[in-house]
């Protein structure tokens, strides 16, 4: 069996009720679900909370929420890690055991079904154990700069300095859209960050980080930009 799970818990703190505040007129978490039933890859999409306000919203936009996620897997410290291998670890032993899952995070608003589907395809077509998003930093790491406490500069790694950018190699950071997995991968704590995984790229303007109130008026900016161009 095949799974999308959409980890979603209450307390948010920086945007408050952050996984079902409303993002251009429907609750943001509901366009991974929709991303996900779209992709027609899964078995299952699960919406994994310990808010039943939260809960109810994922239900009528056609999410599963078989289960309450417990209280300590729903704290500000709780790494997507556990909280992915407590669902697995239901399923196997109340319903059926999950062969691959695909962990999407319910701010994503920009992802698609056709590129969950893609990324699926890279997975088995590479035989991996992991594939998720990332996205190329727009300035070479290379070069990155150290501030001490009197702000004085130094170069992390000065021998770069004299390279010219284009010889510089290509470095690459996680986009945090979703991360597909076999499931016995992640229970056997498998490394998500390694060769274990292959890379779904993202161009940067489908890429947007919500964390503070700005993000997400950065975020709903872009949105109207991506959709007025048929890309999300």
């Amino acid at each position: 069996m095949k799974v999308a799970l959409i980890p979603a818990r209450g307390g948010s703190k920086r945007i408050p009720k952050k996984n079902i505040k409303l993002f251009h007129g429907q609750p943001i978490i509901s366009y991974a679900i929709k991303a996900a039933i779209q992709s027609g890859c899964f078995d299952k999409v699960v919406v994994s909370t310990d808010d039943q306000e939260i809960a109810n919203i994922a239900k009528k936009y056609g999410a599963d929420v078989p289960f309450e996620r417990p209280a300590n897997l729903a704290t500000d410290h709780t790494g997507t890690i556990p909280v992915i291998v407590q669902a697995i670890e239901w399923f196997r032993k109340h319903e059926q055991p999950i062969s691959e899952i695909c962990c999407i995070y319910p701010t994503a608003p920009f992802l698609t079904g056709e590129r969950i589907a893609e990324s699926y395809q890279l997975l088995k077509d590479n035989k991996a154990d992991y594939c998720f998003s990332v996205t190329e930093y727009q300035s070479p790491i290379q070069r990155a700069l150290r501030v001490d406490s009197n702000l004085r500069l130094s170069m992390l790694n000065p021998e770069q300095f004299e390279k010219r950018s284009q010889d510089l190699e290509n470095c690459y950071h996680d986009a945090g859209q979703f991360y597909w997995g076999k499931a016995q991968s992640f229970v056997e704590q498998k490394k998500l960050f390694s060769e274990y995984a292959v890379a779904y790229r993202l161009p940067h303007y489908l890429v947007q980080d919500i964390d503070t109130p700005d993000d997400w008026i950065r975020a709903e900016l872009m949105y109207t930009g991506l959709k007025g161009q048929n890309l999300c």
